[in-house]
């Protein structure tokens, strides 16, 4: 991605600056780790996975940019350091997750895929009105309201699971052809692995802290947002987590030893501490 991401210097000089701020200052990395795990279970060159795995972290770092603005979550604080607004301001910031989403197709184009069309297909879906876009749509409007199970898993399966998916989708289209059973493996698994994510999310907004997170803690409890805590509480919660990574990794049976990666990531996401 530092490679990718035009240099800081080339004008306009705040706009770069502010993209490659947001995405080279730290984060898990994880859509990409997911990206090269399903590629490694695909037979696919690593290399191959460059651009996808960038792709889809260049659309995750583009939605955390509009997530912090003062109309969204309106937050100072991620990854540790001052939002992108509050470091460049919010003109600049706004603009950088617009071309930073524009830029994630471009790297894309420039990957030798399979299939280029379902690709770029699977990615503009993922950010869409009917993926990240539409979740944070319905988070925003049921702020201070209360929603039901159904509901909450439905808006995470867009807001946060839609991009874990295709991550899942994207590294794996860089291999070999699967099968529909494979495919449908995959797509479970995504499912999975993506909600565990958002359910440990909801757990450690209440036990972790900004330090631990690198972003403000206590943010859902603060805005009247329904979580899994909320709804289910803090056991509970837990063993959801616990029940999605067993879903992960029993979808990953059909591919014996090779999900060896995948089932990993399964794990620590459902472990992970920030």
């Amino acid at each position: 991605m530092e490679e990718l991401l035009p240099p800081a210097a080339e004008p306009p000089r705040s706009l770069h600056e502010a993209m490659r701020y947001a995405v080279l200052g730290g984060g898990k990395r994880v859509r990409a780790l997911l990206a090269y795990a399903a590629g490694e279970l695909a037979d696919a060159d690593p290399a191959r996975v460059d651009f996808p795995a960038a792709a889809v972290e260049l659309v995750h770092a583009y939605s955390l940019i509009h997530d912090d603005l003062p109309c969204m979550d309106d937050d100072v604080l991620r990854r540790g350091r001052p939002t992108c607004h509050v470091a460049f301001g919010e003109a600049t910031a706004l603009l950088a997750g617009d071309a930073l989403q524009a830029f994630a197709f471009e790297a894309l184009v420039g990957a030798a895929l399979r299939d280029p069309q379902l690709c770029v297909l699977r990615l503009a879906q993922a950010a869409g009105s009917r993926g990240m876009a539409g979740g944070q749509a319905i988070d925003l409007a049921s702020t201070g309201q209360t929603l039901d199970l159904a509901e909450l898993e439905q808006m995470h399966r867009l807001k946060t699971g839609a991009l874990i998916r295709a991550a899942v989708r994207l590294g794996a289209d860089c291999g070999r052809v699967m099968t529909a059973a494979e495919n449908e493996a995959l797509e479970r698994y995504g499912s999975a692995v993506g909600l565990a994510f958002q359910v440990v999310d909801d757990v450690l907004d209440v036990e972790g802290t900004a330090q631990s997170l690198g972003k403000t803690a206590g943010k859902d409890a603060v805005q009247c947002k329904s979580t899994y805590v909320t709804l289910l509480g803090l056991g509970a919660a837990r063993e959801r987590v616990e029940a999605l990574r067993n879903e992960a990794r029993a979808a990953l049976s059909v591919f014996g030893s090779a999900a060896r990666r995948l089932a990993e990531l399964a794990d620590w996401i459902a472990a992970r501490k920030h």
